[in-house]
């Protein structure tokens, strides 16, 4: 295992051209939310424009659209009713947070993974289908994300006595399933093809609701961007964590939200930029 390094971090990301215009940077596409949990949607879509996507559409209930038109104009909306499941015009596709676990969000993430081609990030409700419906696992495309905390990992691949014997599976399946896995929790672990990487920013202020949908939305924006999976996943998880970092300097580990930490994302970019 190695350790997920600012130099590490520098090496992968790629400074925005200045001649450059929204369509170089992706469309991505956000299936989040559900009624009573529309601040999912809202975080994860804030997260994924912060981070550089060209453009962002969410797909969410008709009803509860007023929610994110008023909360963050810049993204456009897919009404999830419609059942319109032209999925292969977006760059990436991030779909679980706040979605539920119904019969109609089982519908469209078999769908996605059914029809769609590239790499996807699942998350959060995405994570429970699957880990009840098995036949959608093993049908996932290579070089898919998943971003389980604990319990999910449980879930899907079994009870784990400890972090350790977590990691360990985590390595296995993920070469097994040719998937990244992002095992979160403190020093979060991302496993591919056999190589593994231990984050190494972020606090304790991140284990409180809504971080799981940011780190949604921001791999889903860099794997929009243009980064392989693997690269995605690494510039995600160390960019999350270290806003949280910054956000130490305004806020305590206690009174930390998550909306604090999207707001210190641009320093994260100029720290590692610079």
């Amino acid at each position: 295992m190695k350790l997920l390094t600012l130099k590490i971090i520098r090496s992968i990301i790629k400074p925005r051209e200045a001649s450059s215009h929204k369509g170089n940077y992706g469309h991505a596409l956000l299936i989040a939310g559900n009624k009573g949990k529309m601040g999912s949607a809202v975080i994860a879509a804030k997260a994924c424009l912060r981070t550089g996507s060209g453009l962002l559409t969410v797909n969410v209930p008709e009803h509860e659209r007023i929610i994110l038109q008023t909360s963050i104009p810049e993204a456009m909306l897919q009404m999830r009713e419609t059942n319109n499941n032209d999925f292969e015009k977006y760059a990436a596709i991030g779909i679980g947070p706040g979605i539920g676990i119904t019969r109609h969000s089982v519908k469209i993430l078999s769908d996605l993974i059914k029809t769609y081609p590239k790499p996807i990030v699942l998350d959060a409700d995405a994570l429970t289908i699957i880990s009840t419906h098995t036949t959608l696992f093993k049908k996932i495309t290579e070089g898919t994300i998943i971003t389980p905390h604990p319990k999910e990992f449980d879930r899907l691949f079994g009870t784990h006595k400890n972090d350790d014997a977590r990691r360990e599976t985590a390595v296995k399946k993920a070469k097994e399933y040719a998937i990244v896995i992002v095992l979160k929790g403190h020093d979060t672990c991302i496993a591919f093809n056999g190589e593994t990487f231990i984050n190494t920013t972020g606090n304790a202020g991140l284990a409180k609701a809504g971080s799981g949908d940011a780190l949604t939305g921001i791999i889903t924006s860099f794997l929009a961007q243009g980064y392989n999976p693997f690269n995605a996943a690494k510039l995600g998880v160390y960019i999350h964590g270290l806003a949280a970092d910054f956000t130490l300097k305004k806020q305590s580990m206690e009174s930390m939200l998550i909306t604090d930490v999207i707001e210190q994302v641009g320093k994260a970019f100029k720290h590692i930029l610079k």
